[in-house]
Parts: structure tokens; C-alpha cells; sequence
């Protein structure tokens, strides 16, 4: 059979579509009440149930992987790249105490790889069924002579729901409040670009290099998927912030939530917080992970830049009423995440500092 025009051209629709046909049956996973439709329209549906709110409002956040996607490329391992996207995206939206409706993915590539296709779509299945998201559409577009042969890019929107009354804004923080820190699970999908530049370029290292202070291989280390804590603080949210009022004037127990990503707790902190307070963060109050150890000593990065490059360990942190911040702790532990008590609230101006 003679090649069709577009397909020499380098965009080769039968295969997209051949590959697509798989795709209900993967999304199927992640199913959740209100989808409406079926995969493959120009639009995905979705029906909020309002017989759950009185006043429901809509959070939506859009991000994308970064240049963790190297290490992906690199390792040519995909199946983790889509899980770090849904809960980078999952978190943004938790944070204001918002649950998760749907999700939608964006991919571009140069030649699409059905291999490379399918583990991506895999890791956002997984990840949507694991945070109750529905997977309701997206968009592959194979762009020949935009993108390096084998590497692709990535962004993903999701659309969520918080009942007005119950959003966490920051705004009942007060000095004296707590800080509850959440661990990471490494780097998750921010500072790439200077542990890319430390571990391959000034030390010379492969992806596939083992060192001593690690477990694993350094790509495998950097490959770690981005922990979702969505499911956690809905869990916290219902136990200490519960929907019937407290009394009067009575602040709630979480006052605040930092998911601490690009610009770590410098400019991550400063974002729930009202204009005269402060947070500080005291350094060695948690156990950081080998890996932001070994960017310490052997980057030689300033310790002031890698505490806003680099969630160093803590990738989520919960501003905390104090008479109730070993609870919340006690809490958090028993659901298994490790957490520790980092700092606390201060007079101030809305910033963070570390010390």
C-alpha cells in the first residue's frame, strides 16, 4: 500500500488512531461518578453532583514534568513521568482544599512511539485512579521537526471542587501557629535543571551510576514519582476542619497548606500567607533525604539557594492551629507518611525564612 502523504510528511494519523483504540479501555480505571460521554470527543463531560454542596466552587491548576523528562529520555523509562503530573496537579488544588474531579493531558511529540504512548498513559491511569480523578480526555499531537527524535513534552490541566465555606485560604494564620512538614519523596518535579547540571555535567556522572549514600541508581533516584498527599488532607481536612461550624470565632484547626515545588519554602510558604506574618523553618528538625544531601556537598550550591530550589525533603507543609499540631501530627503518621513539626508562624511581613 502506497504511504499516505501526511504520514510521509512525518505525522502518520492511522497509527495515532491505532494506538488510541486502547484508550477507553484504560480510562476505564479511572471512572468516577459525573463522566459523561465517551473518550475521544471534542470535549469531555463531566455532571457535578450538587446535591454535595451548597456552594460549590471550581479550583482548576495546569502544570507540566520539567526537565525530570530528561531523565526519562535518558533511562527510557516512561511509566512514572505521567503519575508525577497528576499528582503535581492533584496537590496544587489539595492545598485549598479542594478534591479532584477530572483530569486532561496534553502530549507533543515529534514521531509518536506506541511503547512510549502506551507507559505514559499507563502512569496517568494509575495516578487518576489512585487520587479518585477521572482521566477524561487530552490531546497527542506529533509535531516532526519541533521536538528531538525520541523526547516529548508534557502538561496536564485539572479541574477540581471545594465547598466555599470550607476553602483554606491563610487567612485565619496567626504567630504562634505551627508548621507540620509532609516528606518527600525525593525531588519530585522541581530543581531538575541544577541536579541535572550538578550530578551529569560537573561530576561527570550516567544515569545509570551508583553511589554509595544511595540505594538505588542516580537516575533511578531522580526518577522517583512526586508524592500525591491529596487523599491525606482530605482525610486531615474532615477530621480537624470538619464541615459543621466550629463556634464562633473559633479559627480552624488547618489554617494553611504550602505544596512546596518550584521555589521551595521561600516562595512556596509565602503564598497562604497573610501580610504581617512570617514562617520560620527550622533546619534539622526533619530527616532529609540522602539525595539533598549529596546536592549539598557535592554541588556546592549556597544552603540559601537549595532551600528555594529544592523542597529538601518536605514536600508539602499544613500551617496549624498549636494546640492541635501533635494531634494532626499523631494523625498523619498513623495514615503512614512521615511528618515532623518544622516551625513555626512569626510577626512578620508574609515571608519565609530558614534557620
Amino acid at each position: 500500500m502506497k504511504q499516505k502523504a501526511y504520514a510521509g510528511a512525518g505525522v502518520d494519523i492511522d497509527l495515532g488512531n491505532k494506538v488510541k483504540a486502547a484508550l477507553p479501555q484504560l480510562l476505564a480505571s479511572t471512572h468516577r461518578p459525573g463522566v459523561l460521554g465517551k473518550v475521544g470527543g471534542f470535549g469531555g463531560l463531566f455532571a457535578l453532583d450538587l446535591r454535595r454542596y451548597r456552594q460549590p466552587v471550581l479550583v482548576s491548576s495546569v502544570d507540566g514534568v520539567g526537565t525530570k523528562l530528561k531523565l526519562a529520555f535518558a533511562l527510557d523509562r516512561h511509566d512514572t513521568i505521567g503519575q508525577d503530573l497528576v499528582n503535581h496537579c492533584v496537590n496544587d488544588i489539595a492545598v485549598l482544599g479542594a478534591e479532584p474531579l477530572f483530569f486532561l493531558d496534553y502530549l507533543g511529540t515529534g514521531k509518536l512511539q506506541p511503547r512510549v504512548f502506551r507507559a505514559i498513559l499507563k502512569g496517568f491511569a494509575l495516578a487518576c485512579a489512585q487520587n479518585h480523578c477521572a482521566l477524561i480526555g487530552g490531546e497527542t499531537a506529533q509535531m516532526p521537526g519541533f521536538y528531538q527524535p525520541g523526547e516529548y513534552d508534557l502538561s496536564g490541566t485539572i479541574v477540581g471542587v471545594v465547598e466555599k465555606s470550607r476553602i483554606v485560604d491563610g487567612k485565619a494564620i496567626r504567630p504562634g501557629d505551627r508548621v507540620v512538614g509532609l516528606a518527600s519523596s525525593g525531588l519530585h518535579t522541581n530543581g531538575y535543571s541544577l541536579a541535572r547540571k550538578i550530578f551529569f555535567e560537573q561530576l561527570k556522572l550516567k544515569p545509570g551510576s551508583r553511589l554509595p549514600e544511595l540505594r538505588n541508581s542516580i537516575g533511578a533516584e531522580l526518577l522517583k514519582v512526586h508524592v500525591s498527599y491529596g487523599m491525606l488532607i482530605r482525610k486531615l481536612l474532615d477530621k480537624f476542619n470538619p464541615p459543621d461550624p466550629p463556634p464562633r470565632g473559633a479559627p480552624p484547626a488547618i489554617k494553611g497548606l504550602a505544596h512546596i515545588t518550584g521555589g521551595g519554602f521561600v516562595d512556596n510558604i509565602p503564598r497562604v500567607l497573610p501580610r504581617n506574618c512570617d514562617v520560620v523553618i527550622r533546619k534539622g528538625s526533619w530527616e532529609t533525604l540522602p539525595i539533598f544531601e549529596l546536592i549539598r556537598a557535592r554541588g556546592r550550591v549556597p544552603e540559601p539557594e537549595l532551600y528555594q530550589v529544592f523542597n529538601m525533603g518536605i514536600g508539602m507543609t499544613l500551617i496549624v492551629a498549636p494546640e492541635k499540631a501533635e494531634a494532626i501530627l499523631k494523625f498523619t503518621r498513623a495514615q503512614g507518611q512521615r511528618a515532623w513539626v518544622i516551625g513555626e508562624v512569626t510577626k512578620g511581613h508574609g515571608q519565609a525564612r530558614i534557620q
